[in-house]
């Protein structure tokens, strides 16, 4: 199937800025995710399932599947182009953050801050390896969820969203959380021991949010193609 596309310059200049508006938009929300999921990784959490599974992973996990959510939206009203164009955004602001991070350890606290040096690196120390591994694990798994997203667009003639969501999600979510315990794990900072644990809890719980967050991608996708004049399967040409 040929994706359907609209160009945009066919649209008139206030529908236009309103589609660079929400794509402004999207791309600060799946940056500030990124950025902060990164930040906060350190803290771990337990999540009592209904008394099913008791989940053990990071907090840095919460915003994580967000990521996704946009790409998929992106992907889907946008075109594959832009969804890697965010991806690509999103690795220079998690290594612009991690630059900043290093220079303010780096600088000595006053005698009277109330973060103190040693705090301030226990806290943030581990966020040059963590960005790394979350990179590594990042670009394989982005890439894999819009390859697939959009192989199942075209399978499907542009039809069932809910299946190309939850399908590239699920797969390139178990690339993504077993590449970053492996980087983490090689690099001492989570002992081996804890690998499965984490690898099984991080998966169930990003397959669990990538279920629950289909109702808003179609919220979102609807909106957007009402907005534009989309038909199913329809994009926004390239800007």
């Amino acid at each position: 199937m040929q994706t359907i596309k609209q160009d945009v310059n066919s649209l008139n200049f206030k529908d236009q800025l309103a589609a660079q508006r929400i794509y402004l938009i999207l791309g600060a929300l799946f940056i500030c995710s990124l950025v902060v999921s990164n930040l906060i990784f350190q803290k771990f959490f337990y999540w009592d399932f209904f008394g099913i599974y008791t989940f053990e992973i990071s907090v840095g996990i919460l915003p994580y599947p967000i990521t996704f959510l946009i790409t998929d939206i992106v992907s889907e009203v946008y075109g594959k182009r832009k969804a890697n164009q965010l991806v690509i955004a999103g690795i220079f602001a998690s290594f612009f953050s991690l630059a900043i991070i290093l220079i303010a350890d780096y600088v000595p606290a006053t005698s009277w801050s109330p973060i103190d040096n040693g705090m301030f690196t226990k806290v943030f120390g581990a966020t040059s390896i963590a960005v790394f591994a979350s990179m590594m694990a990042y670009l394989l798994a982005q890439f894999i969820d819009i390859q697939i997203f959009h192989f199942w667009k075209r399978l499907t003639k542009g039809k069932h969203l809910w299946l190309r969501n939850n399908f590239s999600t699920f797969i390139s979510q178990f690339v993504d959380t077993a590449t970053v315990l492996l980087l983490l794990c090689s690099f001492g900072k989570i002992d081996w021991a804890l690998f499965s644990g984490l690898l099984l809890s991080g998966f169930l719980f990003k397959v669990i949010v990538a279920a629950l967050d289909t109702p808003f991608l179609y919220l979102a996708v609807g909106i957007i193609r009402d907005r534009f004049n989309l038909k199913q399967g329809e994009e926004l040409n390239d800007y």
